[in-house]
Formats: structure tokens, sequence, C-alpha cells
């Protein structure tokens, strides 16, 4: 049925990856048994309970508690019943519970659920104890009106709140021009024990929502959810700087987080990564909850669905958790408790390991490059702290070998594995590097056409005397790293296969580096690759209003870009795709983006590229980049931004 629709709506991506995904659902399901799941008595109740936040010792969610009926979760909130914020204040007693399996439920996953956490700087209470669980509690009742209220975010030293409410000011609620009460979002100040002066935050609308807000772990970059226009479907995430007090202007996350339907619910962990709920990505089914590596806050690899039992066939959302993902919250609407929606409780099994990285004498090494690669794939780059430790969750049932390097010594790696060990014993494991005069060679593998990093790529490093050859595969932040000969060049290729894209080879040279008095040095050797389906957005090509001929500035690009990729790869064939503004009729600007794309192509024609390579298409105005639509006033320069034109591979 997806290959259906794929083949009647093409202009849908979503028929592509979902049949491609379904061919072979056992991804979503091929590392179930590492996770306990665990339904939470002491957050729910009878009605809808949802979006859990730490706040200090407990957890801060949303529920309907007290009131009768269904929640809409989606942006529709009017007219049904209205969400506060409760407390609960102390997650150790919540934990205690957990731990004590719950015994009048059945654990969700198979049997009563055994819950192994790094409990180094915690201490759990357990049973034995006899104390009462704390009751949940109103968060604020200066926050809590009576309009919808949650989700909500703090900033990390509780000075602040962010948190989302219907569109209400002043004792009274507002409606867009067709009626509808739309979200917005609010930040205030904590003022005692309360929260004081809530203010809504400067792009908000009363014609879209805002809401579902999560912060970065530095406060400076706040993720939120909005159907504002020039979005790709239905909610999308976007991110918003904010300094001492000052906003920004909200960016979309882009297609490759954003989809045709409904991205929600974000949450930033504390190393800055990204989860969020999402019915756009191919999952189990509703909601899936959704993961993604993020560095200077652009995504480092591929969205990655979380799997069971985290998510079922039915809505799984507003996840958090700490680094490791060892354990955390999320909420879904699983046949399991009183209502829709309700708050679990998860805990994922793995080793936990302390590797400590020392030179000859003994002396911790700090800033040493730990690569982690899990069953001969490489994972994540760690790095050594001051005392030359680094901690990481291991999943059972793995193998692992553990690369370090750092300039002036010789690499060295150790082997580990989970397959019999019990994952509540914790072990310590020392590595020791000696001075070398070996250089390495080090690098990124990102893609040339959204400068993001390539996971899953496969390295190449060929010694151009000897034809001795190295291999590594990249992980999702797109890292190799060899350690290679003085004195000698080498050769870098790159390939990927196996992946719904196909990617073209790339290759580069190292020459000849010597060593140093102060010793070996690192040889940077970065990367790009290009697949078919990317799309160039060609930055400078811009054209006068009403005009489809090549500006000056419009041929730089193409020479410098265009040309060189075509020349680069001979057999490669794109389409050029044309857009324009929306200032005047939808016929007219379709005429004239055909026009425009073609000139394009007739300009590359007369450098020689064969047509046969060449597609040319027009869109319009139907792939506005900013919302600058009939109905919104925008400046001259906002509009000749959706004057561009972009190339897409069409095969390799």
């Amino acid at each position: 049925m997806y290959s259906r629709y794929g083949e009647m709506q093409a202009a849908d991506l979503r028929g592509r990856k979902f049949t491609v995904a379904y061919m072979d659902p056992s991804r979503f399901y091929q590392d179930s048994s590492q996770y306990k799941v665990e339904y939470v008595n002491s957050l729910n109740s009878r009605q809808a309970d949802f979006s859990p936040m730490y706040y200090k010792g407990g957890i801060v969610f949303v529920s309907a508690r007290n009131e009768a009926g269904g929640v809409k979760r989606v942006f529709e909130w009017n007219q049904t019943p209205f969400l506060d914020l409760y407390l609960f204040p102390d997650t150790t007693q919540l934990k205690s519970e957990i731990k004590s399996g719950n015994k009048d439920q059945a654990a969700l996953g198979g049997g009563v659920v055994s819950i192994e956490e790094d409990t180094e700087n915690e201490t759990i209470k357990t049973d034995k104890d006899d104390k009462k669980l704390s009751k949940t509690e109103t968060f604020s009742k200066t926050l809590n009106s009576k309009y919808h209220e949650g989700p909500l975010t703090f900033f990390k030293d509780y000075s602040k709140v962010i948190f989302t409410r219907n569109n209400f000011s002043k004792g009274r609620s507002r409606q867009s021009s067709d009626g509808v009460n739309k979200l917005k979002l609010y930040i205030a100040d904590a003022k005692g024990k309360n929260w004081a002066n809530p203010k809504e935050v400067p792009f908000n609308s009363d014609e879209y929502s805002c809401g579902h807000p999560t912060l970065s772990p530095d406060n400076t970059k706040l993720y939120f959810v909005s159907d504002m226009p020039g979005g790709f479907g239905g909610t999308d995430i976007y991110v918003v700087d904010y300094n001492d007090g000052n906003w920004g202007t909200p960016v979309n996350l882009g297609k490759d987080i954003n989809t045709e339907g409904n991205e929600m619910f974000p949450f930033s962990d504390d190393n800055g990564d990204l989860y969020f709920a999402s019915d756009g990505h191919e999952g189990i089914g509703g909601l899936d909850i959704f993961y993604v590596g993020m560095k200077d806050y652009i995504p480092t690899g591929e969205v990655q669905n979380l799997g069971a039992p985290i998510n079922s066939e039915k809505d799984d959302f507003g996840l958090i958790t700490n680094v490791t993902r060892t354990s955390g919250y999320f909420s879904s609407s699983r046949k399991r408790g009183y209502s829709d929606d309700n708050i679990y409780y998860f805990s994922r099994a793995c080793r936990q390991l302390s590797f400590i990285v020392y030179d000859e004498k003994n002396k911790p090494l700090e800033n040493a490059d730990v690569r982690v690669v899990k069953n001969g794939t490489n994972g994540e780059l760690a790095i050594s702290d001051q005392d030359g430790r680094v901690k990481l969750c291991l999943e059972s049932g793995s193998e692992y070998e553990f690369k370090v390097l750092k300039e002036g010594y010789a690499t060295n790696s150790v082997k580990y594995a989970t397959l019999s060990q019990t994952t509540s014993q914790k072990t310590d494991i020392s590595i020791y590097l000696e001075k070398s005069t070996s250089p390495i060679v080090r690098g990124t593998i990102t893609s040339e056409a959204n400068k993001r990093p390539i996971e899953g790529a496969t390295v190449y490093l060929e010694n151009n005397k000897t034809g001795d050859t190295q291999t590594a595969v990249t992980g999702t932040d797109g890292g190799y790293e060899f350690e290679a000969q003085p004195n000698a060049s080498y050769t870098v290729k790159a390939s990927k296969n196996g992946s719904n894209k196909k990617y073209a080879s790339n290759k580069t040279k190292v020459e000849k580096v010597k060593s140093t008095k102060k010793g070996p040095k690192t040889i940077k050797s970065n990367m790009e690759m290009v697949a078919e389906g990317d799309i160039f957005v060609l930055e400078n090509i811009y054209y006068d209003l009403n005009q489809f001929f090549i500006r000056p500035d419009a041929a730089l690009e193409l020479d410098s870009k265009v040309l060189p990729l075509l020349s680069k790869y001979p057999q490669m064939k794109i389409e050029i795709r044309s857009h324009t503004d929306s200032r005047a009729s939808d016929t007219y600007n379709l005429r004239l983006s055909d026009s425009r794309a073609r000139a394009v192509v007739d300009y590359l024609l007369a450098r020689g590229i064969h047509p046969s390579r060449l597609e040319s298409r027009g869109y319009g105005e139907a792939e506005l980049m900013n919302g600058c639509d009939d109905h919104t006033k925008c400046t001259d320069q906002e509009h000749q931004q959706n004057r561009r034109t972009e190339f897409k591979i069409v095969s390799i």
C-alpha cells in the first residue's frame, strides 16, 4: 500500500521511505531485549498524564487529572479537558517503587522489571525503608490557569522556565483569524517557591501555534514545535538563539528531521543530542520516538528510531533521559493504564565501564581520542578527561574494540566483549600509549550537499608504495582515524554501500609527512561525498524580478560549483530546479520558473555538458522557503530568497 501511495504521490517522500523500511521491519525490534519498560503508578491518574520533565530532584509533567474526557495532543487543544502542570518531588521514591517491581503490575516486555542503574552518586531507596511515597502536587498556582499549560522546560539552574499555554493574556483568550485559540510559549522567572513575570516570547503569533519547548545544555538554544507557515508538514521542530533575554529568529531544523507529517515533543539531553516524536519518519505506528546526534545544533547523522519496546503501534512521545540512555521516562497511549496517555519508566541493560588512558610513565593522558568500535563498526568518539578517564555504557551481547589515539603517541587498542558478562558488575580498563614518530591520518566524511557527517562510510588508507591498506567504517560523527608510516604517501578513499541512497566514491592524496623534533603530526584529510537524491542550493543564483537571464553572480556560482562536480563525475545526471516568489499568478510563476531552469541548462550546454545529463523543471511558488505567500507581507529581500535555483542529482 505504501508503494502504491508512493507511485501516486511522488512529492510525498514518506511513500518511498516507508516502502523500503517495511520490507524488513526487524530493525525496529533488534535491540528490544535490552530495554525494560514499566508503568509508573505514582505518576499516573485516571486521565491523561504525559510529557515528563526533570525538575531538581523530581518530575514535572502534564495532566488532565481534574478533568474528564480525552485530550488531543497536537495543536487543536481547544474545547478539550484542560491540562495543568503537576510535580512529583522525589524521583528516588519513584525508582524505589519501580525497583520493587510494582508487584501489583506486570512489567512490559516480560516478567517483573529488574532495573540496573549507575548508582555511583545516588542512593536508591527500597521498600525496606518503610517510607510512604510522596504525593503528587500542583506544580505552580501562578503558572496553572484555566487554560492549557505544558509541556515545559527549565534553565539548567532552574532560574527560569519556558512553558506552553493557550493564547491567553490579561484575563482573556485570543483567537486566530479562523477562530482557533492557538498555543504560545511563555517565559517566567523563579521567585522563591513561585514563578513570576510570565511573558510571551517574541516569535509567537495569533495565527499559528508554538509549543513543546526544550533548551540546549548551555541555555543558548531553544528547540520548539510550530505549525508556522513555510514548514515541511503539519508541525515542525525549530531552533532559536537565546542570549541574556534576547531572542533570535527561529530556524526550521530542515527536512532531514522534519517531514510531511508531524514532529513534536523534542528533548535535548545533557550532551546536546535530540530526541523527538514523529509520525512522518518510518516507525512501528502512531507517533514514534526518534534520536539524532547534534553538533553545533546541526544533525550529525541519520535519524534513528528507538524501536520496541519504547515504541509501540500506539503513540509514544515526550521522552527524557540521561546522556547514555540507560534510563528515563516517556509517554505512551499503549493499552496499559486507565487513560490513553500514561507515563512509563524505561531502563537499558548495559555494562558500566571506566576506561583510563595512561602514558608509558603511568601518567593519565587528557584529551586522548577513544574511538568505540562495536561489532566491527565505528561508534562514538569519546575524549578522556583530566584524569585520563572515559565513562562508557556498553550494550550486552556485543563485541567492542577501543582504539586510542593522541598526537605524539603510538595508537593502541583493546578488545572487550559483553557476551557473557553481567550488567551489574562495573569494570575499569587501563590502556597505555608510548611515544611515537608515526603520524596520524584522520578526518571526517561529510555530505557535499548539506555538510553533515556520513555514518557507515568505508574509508581505505592505501600506502602508495607498498599497496598495504587499512580500513575503517565511520561512526555517527563521520570520523575515521589511522596510524601511518613516517615519510610515506597515501591515498584515502571513501565509499558507501548498502544504504537507501547510492553514493559516489571519492578519494584524495596524502603527501609525505616528515617527523619533527616535537614528534609526528596529525594529518587532516576530510572528504565530501555525493549521492543520488542530494539537492544542492546554489546560494548566489538569484534573478531579477520577472527575469530569467543568468546574472554575473549566478554565472560565478555555476562555474565554481556545478561544472566542477559534473566534470569530476562524468556519468552524473542532474535536474535543474528553479523557484519563484509568490508575487504573480500560479500559472505565470510556473512558466517563469521553467524559463529560469532552462536558462541554466542552456548555460551548462554552452560549456560542453552533454544534453543527456541535464533535466530542467520549474516549481513556481510551490516550495517557498520562508512563508512569504500571497497572504504574508514581506520585504523585497525576503521575496528574493524564494527566487532561487537548486540542482538535484538524478543518478551518479
